[in-house]
């Protein structure tokens, strides 16, 4: 409803109720997020512009009232007023009454609903009412503007319920819009340069027309001499003064300041994913990647492309040189900024790209995703889904490419190694793109990073399996017992040092129709001939009955023991079962916080493997045969089994009781007493001594066993029975029970 009398007075409109409503909910509710007036009022002035510049591409004539297609922001400390203008096509005097008050957009009852069930206030321009986003800032609104086949005409508001349009005659705008909003006293901080300047970068510094604010610097400049009497007229005296005496009052002149407006273009950045990449130079991709990301390095490789047909978007991804701190902080995951036709709408959309590659900077700039999306929506987004695909697909093409030049790409590795074996863990649907990425030294190649399909493309004719070993860091991996018959018979395996490696292994299982084999578990499946499998039968049943009495000996500390065929220098060694834990991988899982509350079945099953071309397993075999209860064998087992969980890279339970026996053996190597001495039997236990006394002081005369790590001499000199005038030869040391 209207009053008016003449045509310049002043006629008064009634804001449409579902308008007032949304306009009270907004003065009265606090929101944190109202910088997004600005961007929305900046968003409006670019469609204006937009829709100026289509219609001059049918008649030119259009632009005769402007040519030039800006923005400008004009802040006012003094008067509190907040000035945006712009150049676009303006309203007419009933576009002023449609659009800002009385016909009631779509959006706008679904938008209060939206507000009212908890959602974002930056999702207003989504529902074409993004212009009252200004009242949550400003107390009073006013809308001057022209259009081409009308009047210029101000409209103002203070939210009161209604608005008034009238006829204005101040300063005409030749064509375009000018918003002026008179900021509430809390809100002031709107009108300081650093925060329109933070506010205009960060939500729309991609517009494509020029955003300019001016600023107001205060210039300092010396005193006129005008309005002073003049004292040219008069003779001058001869300045006899020294020069210091001149600097002095040169120093002494009177400086006034004056207050200078100097209009600074703040979107300088121009959005470079717009562009042809044929025509950008490497210069200016590093340019905007450090401008983007306030890197101090150039990037190390670039992907720059654009999707159209059903899905129209195009996006701009750069991979650091090196990783920023806190990479996998999911914090701090603001690497990818989301655009709508250039307008900023999130830097921290976790959607748009997996995990595992947060390390990714760039921009995507889509042409089918609504302004202001909420967050919630975006989750739900068929379309941003479709995005991510694509953007993976890009980034895994760009680490491809990146491949082919090995220097580079190891800088690459070397940093972000990590994240593709994260992503082996997450992406099933890359599985096989990002095996092919993966590098590792191996025992061939120690000082070069090798690809599996490097690795595969030589092996030997008759190798079934891609052998791997699993460690600490390559030099403990070298000189593992697990690579000793590998190594010699020149089969090459691959050494993974990394924490993330077995993880990814488990997952790989096969690598071009080659089965993953880990060289330190049981069931190692070498290439021989029959004649070396023959041969490896019959040792494996001459020793059987050693193996047994070992197994009876460590009882339930292995599940079995086996003649091995992987050792060569070694006596023996510890391997797990096939789905148990591996020595590495006990150790990463010790390391965990959450370590203590792991089942028991998930903890590591081991087998101990016995060399059958070894001199001490094979005096071992002699004895058992003789005696199966031969003290001195079964007290060496347990010495053995100690020494194989080490060099197998185990803990060992007690380490302490351990270095006690080798201190022991050392003190009797070296001819020194062991701490206490029978006078019947110089003997003595390497693990509870004093027990063994007075065992030994009751049977002193007992002959002490040979030595369980050695033949005895050929020539050793019988042991004198006690009693008979010449004393016993001290026996060695042994382990009792």
């Amino acid at each position: 409803m209207a009053t008016s009398s003449k045509k310049d007075e002043v006629e008064t409109f009634a804001f449409q109720a579902e308008i007032a409503q949304l306009m009270s909910l907004i003065i009265n509710t606090f929101y944190s997020n109202k910088e997004i007036f600005l961007r929305e009022l900046i968003s409006n002035a670019s469609d204006a512009l937009d829709k100026i510049r289509y219609e001059s591409l049918i008649d030119p004539s259009k632009l005769n009232s402007g040519k030039d297609l800006k923005i400008t922001i004009i802040p006012d400390v003094h008067n509190r007023t907040l000035t945006i203008v712009d150049t676009g096509i303006g309203m007419t005097k009933v576009d002023l009454v449609n659009n800002l008050g009385t016909i009631v957009k779509s959006g706008t009852k679904a938008f209060m609903e939206a507000l009212q069930a908890g959602a974002d206030i930056s999702m207003i321009g989504q529902f074409g009412v993004g212009f009252y986003s200004a009242y949550l800032v400003a107390e009073k609104v006013t809308v001057i503007t022209k259009h081409n086949d009308d009047e210029q005409y101000a409209w103002e508001s203070s939210a009161g319920g209604s608005f008034t349009v009238r006829l204005d005659r101040g300063e005409p705008l030749g064509r375009g819009t000018k918003v002026i909003l008179l900021l509430k006293k809390d809100h002031l901080e709107y009108l300081k340069e650093r925060r329109l300047n933070e506010v205009v970068k960060k939500h729309s510094q991609f517009i494509g027309y020029p955003i300019t604010l001016f600023v107001e610097y205060e210039h300092q400049k010396e005193e006129s001499d005008e309005g002073k009497d003049n004292s040219e007229d008069r003779p001058k005296v001869e300045d006899i003064g020294s020069e210091e005496e001149k600097r002095e009052s040169d120093k002494k002149k009177k400086t006034i300041k004056e207050k200078v407006i100097v209009p600074e273009e703040l979107n300088k950045a121009k959005p470079i994913w717009t562009r042809n990449p044929d025509g950008i130079t490497n210069e200016e991709y590093a340019e905007f990647y450090k401008s983007l990301t306030n890197d101090w390095e150039d990037h190390l490789a670039v992907k720059h492309f654009a999707v159209e047909g059903q899905l129209e978007f195009r996006a701009l991804l750069y991979v650091p040189r090196r990783p920023p701190l806190g990479l996998f902080d999911t914090r701090r995951r603001k690497n990818i900024k989301l655009y709508v036709r250039r307008i900023f709408i999130m830097e921290d959309c976790e959607d748009l790209l997996p995990e595992y590659l947060n390390f990714i900077h760039g921009v995507v700039d889509s042409e089918d995703l609504s302004l202001n999306i909420s967050r919630e929506r975006l989750q739900q987004s068929r379309i941003l889904k479709a995005i991510k695909k694509h953007l993976v697909k890009k980034c895994l093409e760009l680490f491809a490419e990146l491949a082919e030049d090995k220097e580079s790409y190891m800088i690459f590795y070397e940093h972000f190694s990590g994240n593709i074996k994260l992503g082996l863990h997450d992406d099933t649907q890359n599985h096989q793109k990002l095996l092919e990425l993966l590098r590792f030294h191996t025992s061939a190649s120690m000082d070069e990073m090798v690809s599996l399909k490097d690795y595969c493309a030589r092996m030997k004719e008759n190798q079934t399996l891609i052998y791997y070993l699993a460690g600490e860091n390559l030099e403990l991996i070298a000189n593992s017992v697990f690579v000793e018959r590998l190594c010699k018979r020149g089969l090459e395996v691959i050494y993974m040092t990394e924490p993330m490696d077995e993880y990814c292994i488990y997952l790989l299982k096969t690598f071009e129709g080659k089965t993953c084999f880990s060289v330190a578990k049981v069931g190692l499946e070498l290439p021989e001939t029959e004649e070396e499998k023959a041969t490896l039968e019959e040792k494996k049943a001459k020793l059987g009955k050693l193996c047994k009495a070992i197994k009876k000996r460590l009882e339930s500390k292995i599940e079995k023991v086996v003649v091995s065929n992987r050792l060569v220098t070694s006596p023996c060694c510890i391997v797990t079962t096939l789905y148990g834990w591996t020595a590495n991988m006990e150790r990463i899982q010790k390391a965990q916080a959450l370590y203590c509350n792991t089942p028991d079945y998930m903890s590591t099953r081991k087998c101990m493997e016995i060399n059958p071309d070894d001199a001490i397993i094979e005096i071992m075999r002699q004895k058992i045969e003789i005696d199966e209860n031969d003290k001195g064998v079964k007290d060496l087992v347990i010495l053995l089994y100690e020494l194989a969980l080490l060099s197998s890279g185990f803990t060992l339970e007690n380490p302490q009781i351990h270095v006690n026996r080798i201190y022991k053996m050392i003190r009797y190597g070296l001819g020194g007493e062991p701490g206490w001495v029978s006078r019947s039997a110089r003997a003595y236990c390497l693990h509870c001594g004093t027990k063994e006394l007075k065992r030994r002081k009751k049977a002193h005369a007992r002959p002490s066993p040979p030595p369980p790590f050695s033949p005895p001499p050929p020539e050793a000199p019988p042991i004198s029975p006690a009693g008979e005038g010449s004393e016993a030869a001290p026996p060695p040391p042994f382990l009792c029970q």
